[in-house]
Formats: structure tokens, C-alpha cells, sequence
């Protein structure tokens, strides 16, 4: 029987949500760096996809927060589809996704997230904004991403999937933006 954590899928798909959604309107010509963060919830299904390796596919979803000089400023929702590939032999773990953080207004922004770790460790990558609509158009950056996940052993997988439900965080250390 194989047993591993839920931890480093729900990494990945953190880190592919996004804290681009600010706190205040977008202005044109912006370009700015912030920390963020956002607590989640996923789900999603395991699969054994080699002799030693699992797959992760599912999504995340909540609400990301802004720092300011008076603490975190919830700023909107984040969704992020995501799949992670998990060695079953030494936990290591590569994770993709793509995240939509829509803000309280309606405007959303979009982004890639990558990241590689160790499973009940964490998962460290590149977050990278791909666009936006309404005040968040053309935006563009990135930065720095780190998933963290709450863990929970996983039954061995028998004929095809073991369905995994978890929560985290993910957060944004530095995240840099320009709007046009």
C-alpha cells in the first residue's frame, strides 16, 4: 500500500492562485510590488500514473488577502485548476496550475503557477501573471510563490483514483505588477 499526503498537490494548485486581486482600483501606468496571501480549500482526485509516481489532478479555491501597514486587506476569490506529479518513492513533487483571482469589482486577473518541493515540506516556484480584464488589462509580472497544505495520509490507490480533499496557504513574498 502505498500512503502519501495530500500536501504537495494542494501546493501546486495554491500556487497557482494568485494575489493580484488589490485591494484598491488599478491605475494606469501602475507598477508595484506587494505581499499576499490566500487561505484554500481543494479537492480533486489521485491517480497511480507510473510504477512509483502519483498524479494529482483538482483545483483550489479562496480568498486572497493583501498585506498593508494596518494587516491583510481581503482583496478577492482565487480559483486555481492545477496538477501535480508526485515521485511516491522520495515525495518529491513538480506542480502546475493556472489561477483566475477575480476582485470584489469583477475584475480579474490571471496567472501560471509552477513549483517543485518535497512532500509535508512545502512547494517553491514562479508565479507568473498572464493578464487581466477591466482595470487589471495587459497587466503583467510575478514573482516568488511558496504552497503550503495540511496533509493527510492517502489510502493505497487500488484500480484507478482515491479522491483527496484538503486546505493551505499559499503566499506571495514579493509579488511585482505593472499595468500599462
Amino acid at each position: 500500500m502505498t500512503s502519501l499526503p495530500v500536501q504537495p498537490i494542494i501546493r501546486a494548485l495554491a500556487a497557482l492562485g494568485i494575489v493580484v486581486a488589490f485591494h484598491c482600483p488599478a491605475l494606469a501606468g501602475e507598477d508595484a510590488t506587494i505581499k499576499a496571501f490566500a487561505a484554500w480549500q481543494g479537492s480533486g482526485q489521485l491517480f497511480a500514473t507510473g510504477p512509483k509516481e502519483l498524479t494529482f489532478v483538482g483545483a483550489l479555491s479562496g480568498t486572497i488577502y493583501v498585506e498593508t501597514e494596518k494587516g491583510p486587506l481581503e482583496s478577492g476569490k482565487l480559483v486555481c485548476p492545477a496538477m501535480v506529479r508526485i515521485n511516491a518513492e522520495d515525495g518529491s513533487q513538480v506542480g502546475t496550475g493556472r489561477c483566475t483571482i477575480t476582485a470584489k469589482d469583477g475584475a480579474q486577473v490571471f496567472g501560471d503557477v509552477s513549483c517543485t518541493g518535497i512532500r509535508l515540506i512545502g512547494c517553491d516556484g514562479q508565479f507568473t501573471l498572464t493578464g487581466g480584464t477591466q482595470r487589471f488589462e495587459g497587466i503583467s509580472g510575478g514573482g516568488p510563490v511558496t504552497l503550503r497544505s495540511e496533509f493527510g495520509e492517502v489510502a493505497a490507490i487500488s484500480d484507478a483514483s482515491v479522491r483527496q480533499e484538503s486546505g493551505g496557504i499559499i503566499f506571495w513574498p514579493a509579488l511585482h505588477y505593472t499595468i500599462p
